[in-house]
């Protein structure tokens, strides 16, 4: 078989030279990661949710160094080490929570937590970027793998001549979702709405068991309307109609049934432990306490079966990325040193030097932890073999479905789970165990998405022309600014959130769903403090679920982890996608124009997301600093729910027309296809 590297021409010739890794190129870059970071942990946290980088990275990036005449590689070293915060921090948000929420770290807001998480990130990063060097060279030009997310991105770069306009699009998006998030925030309109549903009267409602007994009941639950939340629409809107609606049903399955339910039969005996004189209103923190302490744990079974689900359905491509794993690193150990620029990589030995570095340094972490040299070695070893096998198979996902598709965290779950039951196996208990089984999972899941990440970005980089060694040494610089601000971002919403009267990562405000779900399997299995029949019935649901054919149960069970309000306002967003898409099939456009406007509207909704999250931020910030907004510029103290409605309709009608003015002429050559 002939060498796919003969045969490849890549866009800007290998003897040909041209400006790549400039000061300009790795600044932009380095912006673009922590705010495109920040964003995702922001999401991330609030929503379960994170969106694929590349796309914004590459239009922000050809867009500013086009205003310097930057050539086509350096807006390839901008787009590299601008997206890879994003890998970072979805790795980073779906295991660094769990700390806190087992109470391994007592306090988030101190120093020992930050240096221990922007380890845990470094490390994981770091591993991340030398696995992919050591695999770039057979899985970038493996013809088996199509990498569909690098070639759109790849030819957004060839046509640059669109970039003015589409960076124009995503910046205004940016500033529509930021100043309607601050709007609510002063309270000019009512972002969000509950109602209390009162189901019987408690005490007199009643239900007959058995041939004598009768049990007095009744019950209430909540409805909440969708919040008016730029980034929960644009989540939807991305998403579209057919997963929103999976998601809002989890939330439907937990508030209109499960919640009003347990309250109804239980309400007898709950009504024992409230003052005399309680109302209904009473039962509104009851109705929380159920869904939280009843009901998630049971998403969270959901959650096991459907991570685990998901890793089956993918069965064959992982099995062939883990036996593949081996041989491409033989492969690649066995190639000579490299004649042209675009397959030059770090030297070996120094990829090498580096993980035996990291190594050590993980053993030392580990020992930290859990306080035990042998469970220190097993952890770190656990780590290092896990971690490259998942960095392969995350790698060759990538490569088959893309980065958006990744299933970062059912890879995350695996590993948990291995490293749980030899911290058990050999004697390692309570929370210093489930604190190194912790630390292992938070190393491999940053260390899979970086992996993931970082091949993506470099396909495009091959097919582009861009040097290999650049863009591994600009991601290694982007990790590790990444890995030391995005602490902050975490910090900033933890305690923003206990100001404002919550408990910080967990709140119905901050779920962190994938992390909810990694504490209470380490408690679970190393701490032996889980509620394991709740999970069983979730682990039944989700069964159920994969019989009944749903094509995610890991979705639909998120959906009963997070708030009502925030899965029917992404529900809402996935219907005014559908309503876009049929107004926009009306019209009769081509397939070229069909292009632009799909790339508009993932550029819009991407814009609504990144606007509001930086929003967020800096609200957080204003909390922390016991100057909340709305106590300095608040409009109403008991904003109008109309107005919020009024300010839905007019985000609707904007999300529903801006794309379509973005179709252009019908003669115009199709563009690429962003697919995030």
């Amino acid at each position: 078989m002939a060498n796919p590297h003969n045969q490849h021409k890549p866009f800007v010739p290998p003897d040909m030279k041209m400006a790549e890794f400039t000061l300009r190129a790795v600044l932009l870059g380095l912006v673009m990661t922590v705010i495109l970071g920040a964003a995702n942990a922001y999401l991330g946290l609030r929503a379960g949710q994170t969106i694929a980088a590349t796309y914004p990275a590459a239009v922000i990036g050809m867009a500013v160094l086009r205003l310097f005449k930057g050539s086509i590689l350096e807006e390839n070293i901008a787009r590299t080490v601008g997206s890879i915060g994003e890998s970072v921090a979805a790795g980073a948000i779906f295991t660094i929570p769990a700390f806190v929420i087992v109470k391994a770290w007592t306090r988030f807001d101190s120093f020992e937590a930050y240096w221990q998480s922007s380890v845990l990130m470094l490390v994981g990063g770091t591993l991340g970027i030398l696995f992919v060097t050591l695999l770039r060279r057979v899985m970038v030009e493996d013809p088996e793998l199509p990498y569909p997310e690098s070639s759109a991105a790849a030819e957004i770069h060839k046509a640059g001549q669109r970039g003015s306009d589409a960076a124009a699009t995503l910046f205004q998006s940016m500033g529509i979702g930021g100043f309607i998030y601050l709007l609510g925030e002063l309270k000019l309109f009512s972002a969000s709405k509950d109602f209390l549903l009162h189901v019987g009267e408690i005490g007199k409602s009643t239900v007959k068991l058995g041939a004598d007994r009768i049990l007095n009941v009744g019950g209430v639950s909540k409805f909440s309307l969708p919040a008016i939340s730029p980034a929960y629409l644009g989540v939807g809107y991305i998403i579209g109609p057919r997963l929103g609606a999976l998601n809002f049903a989890g939330g439907l399955l937990a508030w209109g049934l499960m919640v009003p339910l347990l309250a109804y039969f239980l309400g007898p005996e709950i009504s024992k432990t409230l003052p005399p004189g309680s109302g209904v209103e009473a039962w509104d923190a009851i109705s929380n306490q159920i869904w939280r302490n009843i009901v998630r744990p049971i998403a969270v079974g959901g959650m096991l079966v459907g991570a685990s689900y998901t890793m089956f359905k993918m069965r064959k491509a992982l099995a062939s990325g883990i036996g593949r794993a081996v041989a491409d690193l033989k492969k690649a150990g066995g190639q000579s040193e490299a004649q042209d620029r675009t397959q030059i990589d770090l030297n070996f030995r120094t990829v090498f030097l580096g993980l035996g570095a990291t190594f050590a340094a993980m053993i030392a972490l580990y020992n930290f932890f859990s306080g035990s040299i042998v469970a220190a070695v097993v952890a770190a070893v656990v780590m290092i073999v896990l971690g490259f096998f998942f960095a392969a198979v995350s790698g060759n996902l990538v490569g088959i479905i893309g980065s958006s598709n990744n299933p970062i965290s059912g890879l995350t779950l695996s590993t948990l789970i291995i490293a749980a039951l030899m911290m058990v196996a050999i004697g390692v208990k309570g929370i210093t165990g489930v604190a190194a089984v912790l630390g292992v999972a938070a190393v491999v899941c940053v260390s899979s998405a970086v992996a993931g990440e970082m091949l993506q970005d470099l396909k495009v980089g091959h097919i582009l022309g861009g040097t290999p060694r650049s863009m591994q040494i600009g991601d290694f610089i982007g990790v590790a600014v990444a890995s030391l601000v995005l602490y902050f971002p975490l910090l900033l919403l933890h305690m923003g959130n206990i100001k404002e009267g919550g408990i910080g990562f967990g709140d119905a405000k901050l779920s962190a769903p994938q992390a909810g779900l990694m504490a209470m399997l380490s408690q679970g299995i190393v701490g032996g403090d889980m509620a394991w029949p709740l999970v069983v019935v979730g682990i039944c649901m989700g069964l159920a679920l994969i019989l009944l054919q749903v094509k995610s149960p890991m979705l639909f069970s998120v959906g009963m982890y997070l708030p009502l309000e925030t899965t029917f306002a992404i529900f809402t967003g996935g219907v005014i996608r559908w309503l876009m898409d049929q107004a926009r099939d009306k019209k009769g456009f081509n397939d070229a124009q069909k292009a632009r406007v799909e790339n508009a509207s993932v550029l819009i909704a991407s814009g609504l997301i990144a606007g509001e999250a930086l929003m967020g931020l800096v609200k957080a910030g204003f909390n922390i600093a016991d100057k909340p907004l709305a106590t300095l510029f608040s409009f109403f103290n008991d904003p109008p729910t109309v107005a919020g409605l009024i300010v839905l309709v007019l985000l609707s009608l904007l999300m529903i027309r801006w794309p379509l003015t973005k179709a252009g002429d019908p003669n115009e050559p199709a563009p690429p296809t962003a697919i995030m």
